[in-house]
């Protein structure tokens, strides 16, 4: 029952979000409070032994938060102490650590943008685990609800013969 209800709660959004725009993405706002959702609590510092390259992959949340994977299975929402300019338009960030260790309120991310090739420093305010399985699962309900409603959409446009 309640995965139905969850289900139905995501097409609906979905529907509005197409409705409100024919654009199939999410805002910033939105994507970041899906991320939100699926984040634990707060702690101090995660680390990046392990991790090959300092991390896997990134995403922009915005320009005051972004997710990072270490590694492919483990993600961490990163809220920053304010606004990160350039974030949504980085094509690149490093992250600075101490002992391969991620510590909130001393570490920071910087980024690297197509208009400043120089790294912005921006303090990490907070860091939150990600729970990347349900985040995972959440994202591609929400891929499910964007095909049928674009297949919804496509059947009430076409043209009737006569």
């Amino acid at each position: 029952m309640k995965a139905t209800a969850s289900f139905g709660l995501i097409v609906t959004l979905a529907a509005s979000l197409t409705a409100c725009s024919n654009l199939p993405r999410m805002s910033d706002e939105e994507r970041l409070a899906l991320f939100r959702d699926h984040a634990g609590e707060s702690i101090a510092s995660f680390s990046l032994l392990g991790a090959n390259t300092g991390f896997s992959g990134w995403t922009a949340l915005g320009r005051e938060a972004l997710a990072v994977w270490p590694r492919t299975n483990e993600g961490y929402l990163l809220d920053l102490n304010g606004i990160c300019e350039d974030l949504n338009f980085a094509t690149g960030i490093s992250l600075s650590n101490l002992g391969n260790r991620v510590s909130a309120g001393f570490d920071y991310v910087y980024v690297r943008g197509v208009n400043n090739p120089t790294a912005l420093p921006c303090l990490i305010n907070t860091i939150r685990p990600l729970d990347t399985r349900g985040l995972e699962a959440a994202q591609k309900e929400l891929r499910q609800a964007e095909v049928i409603e674009r297949e919804q959409q496509a059947g009430g446009n076409a043209a009737t013969p006569g």
